[in-house]
């Protein structure tokens, strides 16, 4: 039994026969990329043959104009004396249905769209972006002054729009952004949850969530729950990691004491940015997990179509989801427009010897895993900044040795061992409290703590009260 040679096609598909149900594949393929599909054909490409070639060559198409409305390339094909039949599948620049049901070719799946997946491919077909939506609701006293200007000031120092954008009325700079919808008059949802003063009152799934955990899931240590106007978003995000959640190992460059964020503050940023201009605001909110060996970042929302995560690190064309947002995101000089973005990441990460995020789409969103190599670094006892500068000094690390993981191999005073333990009943206790609970100076508190860290006995996620300390060992 010999074998066809296949159309060149994305996706090809064998059916030994055809059956009715196959209307759903065609549904599916016209809403994807198109195919070709051959009945009389087993998975091993080899014609088996079909009865009634005739009859299905009229009964075929016809039954896929009346279910869809679309015309398929039906052929009668023969191969050593048998028939079996081709049918070419055009993409559709529409949405098409099938018994009032969506399919969608996704990889050798077939999937029946629902839900905001639903929503995002409608819109995706019809060349609307959920956030060109108006919102008849919605005044120009529901827009936030104090974000309009955040966003002014942000995007005339970085040149993209003119110092003269100030002197425009809040109609006339949103019309200018497009954040006013011409025929209507109306604002748009970009308008309202980039410069809204309740954004949840437009948006419940607007919230970008942050939490501390423990040995597993189920060990919350803390959390956060940041809303506010989108435009403001990245700055309140990296600044309240900053402050509460990630170490900022210090270092010396000559005489200048510097803090940097264990993590690149760019790349990080970057990322920010891209979970808030892609993310499918039909779906739930975003999330960042802050454990002690990783932190993840997922944001509701896949893939462009056919993009995956080795595209990203290619020259590709910049396709964000939400394109009102996107606009202003660049403006401000929040991303840039050429698709860059992953290779921002890529050369941050490298230029200070870390290692590359990992990157991948998992339930039904886009996740991003970073290892937290600083603070392993700080709990193996290394220096955490030698891989970046040459003249460095830090002030956590340093007088470690390899072996330090439990309390039984440190050396720790008596009251450095209170410490710990006040720590262990409260991470949030401050060095002030400390002092009042051990009847010492607060000084002499600071100075155990600073001698502790040295140790790798502990560490502070956080640089102001916001904080919280992290003990390193058992």
């Amino acid at each position: 039994m010999s074998k066809i040679e296949p159309k060149e096609c994305q996706n090809v598909e064998y059916k030994r026969s055809w059956q009715d149900e196959y209307l759903k594949w065609v549904c599916g393929f016209a809403n994807a990329q198109g195919a070709v599909m051959y009945f009389g054909v087993n998975d091993d490409h080899e014609v088996v043959g079909l009865k009634q070639t005739e009859k299905l060559l009229e009964d075929i198409p016809n039954k896929i104009v009346n279910a869809m409305g679309i015309v398929v390339d039906v052929n009668l094909c023969e191969q050593d004396g048998l028939e079996y039949i081709e049918a070419v599948i055009e993409p559709s620049n529409v949405p098409i249905s099938y018994k009032g049901k969506y399919y969608y070719r996704s990889g050798s799946t077939m999937q029946e769209l629902t839900g905001p997946a639903l929503t995002d491919f409608l819109m995706r077909k019809l060349n609307v972006t959920w956030d060109a939506t108006t919102v008849p609701a919605a005044t120009l006293k529901d827009i936030d002054r104090s974000a309009v200007k955040y966003f002014l000031d942000a995007a005339i120092e970085e040149g993209r729009i003119s110092a003269s954008a100030r002197k425009d009325s809040m109609e006339q700079l949103l019309r200018k952004l497009h954040l006013i919808d011409e025929k209507s008059g109306l604002l748009t949802m970009a308008a309202l949850l980039l410069f809204g003063k309740d954004v949840e009152r437009w948006n419940l799934s607007v919230a970008f969530r942050i939490g501390r955990f423990g040995y597993s899931d189920a060990d919350l240590i803390l959390q956060d729950r940041i809303v506010c106007p989108l435009i403001m978003m990245p700055d309140t995000v990296i600044d309240t990691l900053r402050t509460k959640y990630l170490v900022s190992p210090i270092h010396y460059e000559g005489l200048r004491r510097k803090e940097p964020l264990e993590i690149p503050e760019d790349a990080l940023r970057e990322m920010v940015c891209n979970s808030i201009v892609h993310k499918n605001y039909t779906g739930t909110f975003t999330q960042m997990r802050v454990y002690g060996d990783s932190i993840t970042l997922w944001n509701d929302g896949t893939l462009p179509a056919n993009f995956t995560v080795k595209t990203l690190f290619k020259r590709h064309e910049s396709r964000p989801r939400n394109k009102l947002i996107a606009n202003v995101f660049y403006l401000a000089g929040f991303i840039e427009a050429w698709g860059r973005g992953y290779e921002k990441i890529h050369d941050a990460f490298k230029a200070e010897n870390l290692e590359m995020p990992v990157f991948e789409e998992v339930r039904g969103g886009f996740m991003a895993t970073v290892k937290r190599e600083r603070f392993l670094a700080i709990q193996k006892g290394r220096d955490v900044t030698s891989d970046v500068t040459s003249n460095v000094g830090s002030d956590v690390g340093s007088d470690v040795t390899s072996n330090v993981g439990s309390l039984s191999v440190v050396q720790l005073t008596e009251r450095q061992k209170d410490i710990v333990n006040l720590i262990k009943e409260n991470p949030f206790i401050s060095t002030q409290q400390m002092s009042v609970v051990l009847s010492v100076v607060k000084r002499t508190v600071e100075r155990d703590l600073s001698a502790m860290q040295k140790m790798g006995v502990l560490v502070r996620e956080g640089n102001t009260s916001a904080g919280h300390w992290v003990l390193l060992i058992n």
